[in-house]
């Protein structure tokens, strides 16, 4: 049965898909005469020279159209379905699912658990690898992609079994091993868990994975999320100050071994581990480039090093009018979001800021994270206050392209709520100083 994923959602104007009269609401059946399975065989198929595409019309007939394309060039077509498949959900009950972890009543994507590694080249997102066979790490290796994310969590097979729920989960070192020899591109993820997955698992995990390096590019360690609903979930807590201490210990011995033996520092913590454990931040170098950002690696001290930039090269004006802002945020950066305010402020000394922690009463004290935070709980928390010229909020906040909270409230009835006029911050220094000054 024809796929009707592969229907053609609109196409680049000028492309070659264009110009050999491609329309949207046409179905892509086969290129060269391979039938396609997905987003994968697509661009593996469509990087030729001249291809040959055939189509299937919204009026039922078939045509077949040579494409006049360059070696690489991209033939310019959108997909309705941006995998052209089915997305793979995940087979795992990991013990510290967050997703477990969300309360009734929320729209229904919030819900769904996906675990397919195509969105690991296509978006970033971090895969188990346990809906993968062999066969399947076969294709990523003749197609050459990468890189590929992998939520590793441990490298003791019986561990691993243990903390994805999943009895097929304990082979992860074999197929990182296979993909290592095919020189296909990795970063690993550890969500570490109190008296499971940390101290001596921990250690043995970072010594496994430091061996496939530097095709194993980089590993980001991170404490679990525990929110208020775990009803019936497997028992887990959050970390004391003094015992992230001593991961972020664990972590900087094995940065040290890591620059001996292939000049990088391999593992990194992600930056709630220092807040928590009350430590400075690292320096910039420590990081490597910032390539674990997307798992809060080392976002707070780029972000100071880009508010100083932007603080160098950004002009005080002769004549400037007061300006008051907020900026609200969680409980892990509202220390630091303190600081960088006063940056500005002391430079722009007629803007006054006031920064404000706000408490995750939505899933529970213990998520500190501004990403977390629901637009009910800024309106409960900001109502009383005198919130000035802008309520500043981190993009995070919102679903990715909507001016949406997660609990649905948009960010117009919070406006609307708090009578303020809202100011969405992306996540870099300039935009965030832009948006203290007014700018």
């Amino acid at each position: 049965m024809l796929n009707s994923s592969h229907k053609i959602k609109e196409i680049t104007p000028g492309s070659p898909a264009d110009l050999a009269g491609l329309k949207a609401g046409d179905i892509i059946t086969k290129i060269n005469n391979v039938e396609l399975v997905d987003i994968f065989d697509y661009h593996y198929y469509s990087d030729d020279a001249n291809i040959t595409v055939e189509l299937l019309h919204e009026d039922g007939t078939t045509t077949s159209v040579l494409v006049p394309k360059e070696d690489g060039e991209d033939l310019g077509v959108i997909f309705c379905n941006g995998l052209m498949d089915d997305y793979k959900s995940c087979s795992n009950k990991c013990a510290f699912c967050f997703i477990d972890q969300m309360p009734p009543g929320m729209r229904e994507t919030l819900y769904f658990k996906d675990d397919d590694t195509r969105l690991s080249f296509l978006q970033g997102n971090y895969v188990t690898l346990t809906n993968m066979k062999m066969a399947d790490l076969d294709r990523i290796i003749a197609y050459k992609l990468g890189p590929i994310n992998i939520s590793v969590h441990a490298t003791n097979p019986e561990l691993r079994v243990k903390l994805l729920h999943n009895r097929f989960a304990g082979d992860i070192l074999e197929k990182i091993e296979k993909l290592y020899h095919a020189e296909i591109p990795m970063n690993a993820q550890v969500v570490s868990c109190p008296g499971l997955n940390d101290g001596p698992e921990l250690d043995r995990t970072i010594s496994d994975l430091l061996q496939f390096a530097p095709v194993m590019g980089s590993m980001s360690v991170v404490p679990v999320g525990v929110t208020k609903f775990r009803e019936g979930l497997f028992p887990l807590r959050t970390y004391t100050a003094e015992e992230a201490g001593r991961v972020i210990d664990q972590i900087e011995h094995w940065q040290n071994v890591a620059m001996e033996r292939v000049g990088n520092h391999f593992v990194q913590a992600s930056d709630e581990w220092y807040i928590l454990a009350g430590r400075p931040l690292p320096e910039a170098d420590r990081y490597d480039g910032f390539i674990q950002l997307e798992n809060g690696v080392g976002m707070l001290r780029l972000l100071k090093e880009e508010v100083l930039d932007a603080l160098e090269d950004i002009k005080k004006p002769l004549f400037m009018k007061k300006r008051h802002v907020t900026i609200a945020t969680g409980k892990l950066a509202a220390p630091f979001m303190r600081q960088l305010a006063d940056l500005v402020t002391e430079k722009f000394n007629k803007v006054s800021v006031d920064v404000v922690c706000i408490r995750n009463d939505f899933f529970g004290e213990e998520i500190t994270v501004s990403g977390l935070i629901t637009g009910q709980d800024l309106i409960a928390q900001l109502k009383d206050r005198d919130l000035g010229d802008n309520l500043l909020l981190s993009c995070t906040m919102l679903r990715a392209q909507e001016e949406v909270f997660l609990d649905d409230i948009t960010l117009s009835e919070l406006e609307s709520a708090l009578q303020v006029k809202a100011r969405i911050v992306q996540s870099d220094g300039r935009d965030l100083v832009c948006a203290i000054v007014g700018r």
